[in-house]
C-alpha cells in the first residue's frame, strides 16, 4: 500500500517549513502567489489529498456549507446556485445541496444532518410552513443561516431576494402602457412571501392605473411549464376575455404560450404574455418572452458573501436586502387587440 503523503513530505522536498505548506494549501495571503502555486504543484505531483476532517479539528471549521432550495430543476434556483458555488470556490468552501420540495420534514432532516457533519453555515430558500425553531436550531448550534428568494416574517435573518412587488408592477405597467385593461395573473401561491408580494405588485399597478381588480382574473397554483400549459384552458375560457397575462415566472409564461398556441391563437399578437426571472430560455422562446430580470446571480453571490463574512466575524445587518428588478421587453407583448 502506498505511503500516505504528509505536509512534512511536501515541505522536505521543497526545503521549506510545514507551516508554509499548510498556509499555501489554504490559499493564505501570507504566502506569495508564486510560492503557493509551486507548493500546490508539488502536492499534486506527490498525490497529496487535503484532509478536510483533520483541518476542521484544527480550525473548528469544516469548510462545508449547506444549501437547500425548493427544486434544482427550476432554472431560477440553478442560476442562484451557480453564483453561490462561484463565490464559495474563492474561499475553498464546498457545499452540500438538498431539494426540500416544500417538505418541512425533509428540510429539517437536512439541517440536522448538516449539524452532525459540522457544517459551517446554511443558505436556504425555506420550505412553505418552515417554523422559526428550525432556524434557531441552526443558529444556536453555531451554524448561521442566510435566506434567499423567500423570507420568514417571524425572523430577522439576512435575506437576499428580488423586489417581487416592484418587479411584477413593472410587467403589469408595461401591459397597461400597451392599452391592455383586462389582465390576468397566472400562477403563484399566497403561501410564500414571493407569491404574496408578486400578487400585491399586480394589484397595486392596476389600482394606480384606475383599473378595477377582478379576483376572477387570478389563476393561482402554476409554477412550472406544465402548470402554465394547463392553466391556458382556464385562461382562454374566462368570460372576461383577458387580452394579456402576467405570469408568476418564465416557466409558467412559456407553458401558457404553448397552450395559447395549441388553441390556435398567437402569443404576442392575439394575447400578450409576460414572464418573470429572465431565464436563459426566455430570450430564445417563440415568441421571445417579455419578462422581468430578477437578479438571481446577484442574489446567490450576495448571500454566499454574507455567509462567508459572518464566518469571518463581520456581517451585513440582518433583515431583507432587495435586488431591484429590470424590465426586458421582447416579442411576447404587443398593443391591445380585442379577442374575437
Amino acid at each position: 500500500m502506498a505511503q500516505k503523503i504528509k505536509l512534512s513530505t511536501i515541505a522536505e522536498t521543497l526545503g521549506i517549513s510545514t507551516a508554509t505548506v499548510s498556509l499555501a494549501l489554504r490559499d493564505s495571503p501570507l504566502v506569495a502567489v508564486n510560492t503557493r502555486e509551486k507548493i500546490k504543484d508539488q502536492a499534486r505531483a506527490l498525490g497529496y489529498i487535503y484532509n478536510r476532517r483533520a483541518a476542521s479539528l484544527r480550525t473548528s471549521r469544516s469548510g462545508i456549507i449547506g444549501v437547500v432550495v425548493h427544486d434544482i430543476m427550476n432554472p431560477f434556483y440553478g442560476e442562484i446556485l451557480k453564483a453561490i458555488e462561484s463565490e464559495l470556490d474563492r474561499s475553498r468552501h464546498t457545499f452540500i445541496l438538498s431539494n426540500h420540495y416544500d417538505s418541512v420534514e425533509k428540510q429539517r432532516t437536512f439541517i440536522e444532518t448538516l449539524l452532525q457533519l459540522g457544517g459551517d453555515g446554511v443558505i436556504m430558500s425555506p420550505a412553505i410552513g418552515t417554523p422559526p425553531e428550525d432556524f434557531e436550531l441552526a443558529e444556536e448550534n453555531g451554524m448561521p443561516a442566510i435566506l434567499v428568494a423567500r423570507q420568514i416574517d417571524a425572523l430577522d435573518l439576512p435575506t437576499y431576494r428580488g423586489d417581487d412587488s416592484y418587479g411584477i408592477s413593472l410587467a403589469t405597467n408595461h401591459l397597461i402602457s400597451l392599452g391592455h385593461r383586462t389582465i390576468a395573473m397566472i400562477g403563484g401561491t399566497d403561501q410564500t412571501s414571493t407569491g404574496r408580494d408578486r400578487y400585491q405588485g399586480y394589484v397595486n399597478a392596476l389600482r394606480k392605473a384606475g383599473i378595477e381588480v377582478d379576483p376572477n382574473l387570478r389563476i393561482p397554483g402554476a409554477r412550472s411549464k406544465q402548470g402554465g400549459f394547463e392553466a391556458a384552458v382556464h385562461f382562454l375560457s374566462l368570460p372576461q376575455k383577458p387580452s394579456a397575462a402576467v405570469c408568476w415566472n418564465d416557466l409558467v409564461a412559456i407553458g401558457l404560450m404553448n397552450g395559447i398556441s395549441r388553441a390556435g391563437l398567437v402569443p404576442g399578437r392575439d394575447i400578450s404574455v409576460t414572464g418573470y426571472d429572465d431565464l436563459e430560455e426566455a430570450a430564445i422562446a417563440t415568441p421571445a418572452l417579455t419578462t422581468v430580470w430578477n437578479g438571481q446571480a446577484e442574489v446567490g453571490r450576495l448571500a454566499a458573501r454574507a455567509l462567508l463574512d459572518r464566518l469571518a466575524g463581520s456581517h451585513e445587518p440582518d433583515g431583507i436586502h432587495l435586488i431591484k428588478p429590470e424590465m426586458r421587453i421582447r416579442q411576447s407583448t404587443a398593443p391591445y387587440k380585442a379577442r374575437q
